[in-house]
């Protein structure tokens, strides 16, 4: 469809997305939002970049904002959109959260029951699934905790790890679209280099063709994510980077204010936009993204 002699493109699913990411090994930026400021500009930069987006909110983010006003932002900002963009709920171990954002019109949900046995998580996740079927939804599943906490949900302790067979059944079983491994990855910011588990997403997707997700993408290097991306993962889940951008972008204009003693909030608001947008831009060049969107 065309407006104003631009081509729009409808929201569109997870599956929209990723499988063609996967199919054509390239990654899609999988970042979590967390207000109207950080909304609007990962869409711009997306559409800056001509790439598909996957826009997140935590489960923090809901509740904070409300979903129902997340909602509405995103449908107000997504309205003429000209790339393919999908709305995600991240890391979700409240089913009540899961079914309220699915009833609004999230384009898929990451059911999160890592914490419990693989028996019960499996059989859970299976509704979930039904679930999100009724709505026209997708369901990013996974049965590890991966290591770190972002938003309030997780642990810092080490991951325990499942082994291929117990991950493949779970696939295969629950039906999930998008499966999210713990491969030596890690949710906020790297004390060291992450070592990570290369082979685990080539032995996953040789067995099952899924795309994959992949956490903690925040302080990983250019190489590591082409590594993983050319392997299988489709979609790069980003938060900490957004918020160090965000959070060090407007120290830094705070500063300039105090010294300069001239408070001008839409200035703040204007720079801050400005890195928000070049962050979603070089990330979608550096996961192969850029000038996917046709």
């Amino acid at each position: 469809m065309k407006r104003g002699g631009k081509v729009t493109v409808p929201v569109v699913s997870l599956k929209d997305i990723v499988d063609r990411a996967f199919a054509e090994r390239y990654g899609v930026a999988a970042i979590n939002i967390f207000n109207d400021l950080t909304l609007e500009n990962v869409l711009a930069g997306a559409v800056e970049a001509k790439a598909p987006v996957v826009v997140q909110t935590s489960v923090k983010t809901v509740k904070a904002i409300g979903a129902r006003v997340l909602f509405d932002m995103w449908r107000s900002m997504t309205s003429g959109i000209e790339v393919p963009v999908t709305l995600h709920l991240d890391h979700c171990p409240d089913r009540a959260v899961i079914t309220e954002c699915l009833e609004l019109g999230w384009n898929s949900v990451l059911f999160d029951a890592s914490v419990l046995p693989v028996a019960e998580n499996l059989r859970q996740t299976i509704e979930v699934v039904a679930e999100a079927r009724r709505f026209g939804a997708h369901v990013e599943g996974e049965i590890e905790a991966i290591t770190g906490v972002e938003d309030g949900v997780g642990s810092d302790a080490l991951a325990a790890r499942q082994s291929l067979d117990v991950s493949l059944d779970f696939i295969r079983r629950t039906g999930v679209d998008v499966f999210a491994p713990s491969i030596g990855n890690a949710h906020g910011v790297y004390t060291r280099s992450p070592e990570l588990d290369f082979d685990r997403v080539s032995d996953l997707v040789a067995a099952e063709p899924i795309p994959i997700a992949l956490h903690g993408g925040s302080g990983m290097s250019d190489d590591q994510f082409r590594d993983l991306i050319a392997r299988g993962c489709a979609k790069v889940n980003i938060s900490t980077a957004l918020k160090m951008t965000y959070m060090r972008s407007t120290l830094d204009e705070l500063k300039l204010a105090e010294q300069s003693n001239k408070w001008d909030p839409p200035t703040l608001f204007r720079v801050v936009a400005a890195e928000v947008r070049a962050l979603t831009v070089g990330l979608s060049e550096t996961f192969g993204s850029a000038g996917k969107a046709s």
